[in-house]
């Protein structure tokens, strides 16, 4: 068995999209939109592992005013890039793009190289050596 994908309600869908094929070696499906529904959705593949992202948008779908990653739920996504200079570079480029760095680079208490940056709606996603 293996995840094939994990869906992530957003405010604005083609910004999210952006900030996956920007930073991380990703690709896009199209864009599908149910006018039913009015739901609206990208896949976002991982290129190297297959894994992928769907990301989701319809418009009653409502922020919770909590801060993201302190609510019950998935608390973060964790992206490998392969090794600690790695981590360090992708850091620095998120920090110069304007991104919130929430965790420096570091090794953490179960060994784990890794940062945590916020991606453009606030959501965490640990950048993993």
């Amino acid at each position: 068995m293996k995840i094939d994908h994990i869906g992530i309600w957003v405010e604005d869908i083609d910004k999210m999209r952006q900030f996956y094929l920007t930073y991380f070696n990703t690709t896009s499906g199209e864009k599908y939109f149910n006018p039913q529904k009015k739901f609206t959705s990208y896949f976002i593949t991982f290129n190297e592992s297959g894994c992928r992202i769907e990301l989701m948008h319809r418009p009653e779908i409502a922020d919770n005013l909590s801060k993201r990653g302190f609510k019950m739920g998935i608390a973060h996504l964790t992206i490998s890039v392969g090794s600690k200079e790695t981590v360090n570079t992708l850091t620095e480029r998120f920090r110069k793009d304007g991104y919130v760095i929430e965790g420096e680079p570091r090794t953490s208490g179960d060994g784990y190289y890794e940062s945590v940056v916020l991606d453009p709606e606030g959501n965490y996603i640990e950048i993993l050596a």
